[in-house]
């Protein structure tokens, strides 16, 4: 019987939301997504243990601050993954510079140049932005510098049209999260089909689609299989490697639920900084994940500082 994932990968580029490198050569996928929570979670495993040490000796040595040593760690993890992967690998730009553009584009391009240091070209990385309008004007101008984005925390539709507008490259929106959110306040279950966080990557799908736009939808943040079975068909999906898991083991027939010929055509949404802001501010549930997901990694990114301080002191 051929497995779930397998049909999976059938319809949808499959991609691992993971930092764990055993797990990446176990279940292969084509891309790789990381984030400081990610990051923070791989630096402190027995397979980067020599790494973190030495990230802190040589950077000790040459008299490098504790985020010049972090981004050296957060490029080694990428760097690894690279070595595993047939495609991208996302790496995040400091949550805290989520509203500031020029400041994120300076950032990205450090990465990116951290990155050629060690041999790996720019068409393998993705830099990972935070859907705000700042963001997203940092995006905009990266793309045009040949540098592609994935915007992450995608929570409302105006992120994605905006994204679109600025001619991204990937965008990300989160699944579980909206559901957590949509669960807590209505106290109600849902099950795939009438799931909130499914829907709200269905609604982008379809835009994107009928409007021709070519930014590449990438499902995120699943609680359960039952998500990714709705979204079949989703341009990608990135995935944790215990659900990859969970779907290798299993071997229910996989129904295709998006496609990018389903839809009729739609006209493009124009979006401007104010409107965005308006749209944002009258979705609650947009509103208040953005903003946790900015405070999460910012303070996953702390973490590391403190790992890395803690060393360099020891």
């Amino acid at each position: 019987m051929t497995s779930t994932l397998d049909q999976l990968r059938d319809m949808t580029v499959v991609v691992a939301d993971t930092g764990d490198m055993e797990a990446v050569r176990a279940l292969k996928p084509q891309d790789c997504t990381t984030n400081p929570s990610i990051v923070l979670k791989a630096v402190q495993s027995a397979e980067f243990a020599d790494a973190f040490k030495k990230a802190v000796s040589n950077g000790t040595t040459r008299g490098d601050t504790v985020q010049d040593i972090a981004t050296d760690l957060t490029v080694t993890v990428g760097a690894e993954l690279s070595a595993l992967v047939p495609g991208r690998v996302s790496t995040e730009v400091d949550a805290s510079l989520s509203f500031d553009t020029d400041a994120s584009v300076t950032r990205a391009q450090e990465i990116i140049a951290h990155y050629a240091k060690r041999g790996i070209e720019k068409d393998r990385i993705l830099i990972k932005l935070a859907a705000t309008w700042e963001g997203i004007a940092a995006a905009e101008i990266l793309e045009k510098q040949g540098i592609n984005c994935n915007l992450t925390l995608i929570f409302g539709f105006a992120q994605a049209v905006a994204c679109a507008n600025a001619g991204v490259f990937l965008i990300s929106p989160f699944v579980g999260r909206i559901t957590d959110w949509y669960s807590k306040a209505n106290g109600t279950t849902y099950t795939s089909e009438n799931d909130p966080g499914v829907q709200s990557v269905r609604d982008i799908y379809d835009y994107y689609k009928s409007a021709q736009i070519d930014t590449i939808v990438m499902g995120a943040s699943f609680r359960n299989t039952g998500q990714i079975k709705a979204l079949a068909g989703c341009d990608r999906l990135t995935i944790s490697p215990a659900l990859l898991t969970e779907l290798s083991d299993d071997t229910e027939t996989l129904t295709r639920h998006l496609s990018p010929n389903g839809s009729d055509p739609k006209q493009r949404i124009e979006m401007d900084q104010p409107e965005f802001r308006w749209q944002l501010c009258e979705n609650a549930m947009a509103t208040e994940k953005l903003s946790e997901g900015i405070r999460n990694f910012h303070a996953d990114t702390m973490k590391l500082y403190g790992l890395i301080d803690k060393a360099m002191l020891a």
